[in-house]
């Protein structure tokens, strides 16, 4: 094979290559198309039984920030933060515990680290403010595994912050979805 016929080749795989994907965009498309007109929507938190949110968290609490700004987002929803306004919410959502753990999974024959692994472990409970539990007290985790390697450690930190951060939006998550769940007061 010559150098003109092995460029004609290439090339001819190219195109086949771009119709590939030209024809695959359009199937995607079409499945986006038909999906939106059955009526599929992305899962999103429900709507809230109450009106009235105390949301008591520890002090500097990333997680907690997050929540706050899940709950404040909500419709037809007021939340409070300051004790005086405990008496007039409807129900007190209490985060008792977030905690992160980074442990040692895996070394190396010299005994240098070679995986994490990445646990937050969040516990709430929801309640009226006269103290009927709503939600009783659950623990909610999520772990990741994240290899480690010594001559990168400021790239496996940034990514190790992102971790903690992607497991923090599940678990914000997850609180929503439970509180949605609640029938009634």
């Amino acid at each position: 094979m010559n150098n003109a016929q092995a460029l004609r080749t290439r090339r001819q795989a190219l195109q086949g290559l771009a119709r590939g994907f030209t024809g695959g965009a359009l199937l995607s498309g079409f499945v986006l198309a038909s999906l939106t007109g059955c009526g599929f929507q992305l899962r999103q938190s429900g709507n809230l039984p109450f009106q009235s949110l105390f949301l008591n968290l520890p002090r500097q609490s990333a997680l907690g920030n997050d929540l706050l700004k899940n709950l404040a987002s909500q419709t037809n929803l007021k939340v409070f933060t300051e004790a005086k306004d405990l008496a007039s919410s409807q129900v007190v959502l209490e985060v008792l515990s977030e905690v992160r753990e980074r442990v040692v999974v895996g070394l190396n024959a010299s005994g240098q680290v070679r995986e994490l692994q990445l646990r937050l472990k969040v516990k709430f409970r929801l309640r009226t403010p006269q103290g009927k539990n709503l939600i009783s007290e659950v623990e909610l985790q999520q772990q990741r595994d994240l290899s480690f390697l010594e001559s990168a450690a400021l790239s496996k930190e940034i990514e190790e912050a992102m971790m903690y951060r992607d497991m923090q939006v599940d678990i914000v998550q997850q609180i929503l979805r439970r509180l949605a769940a609640v029938k009634s007061l």
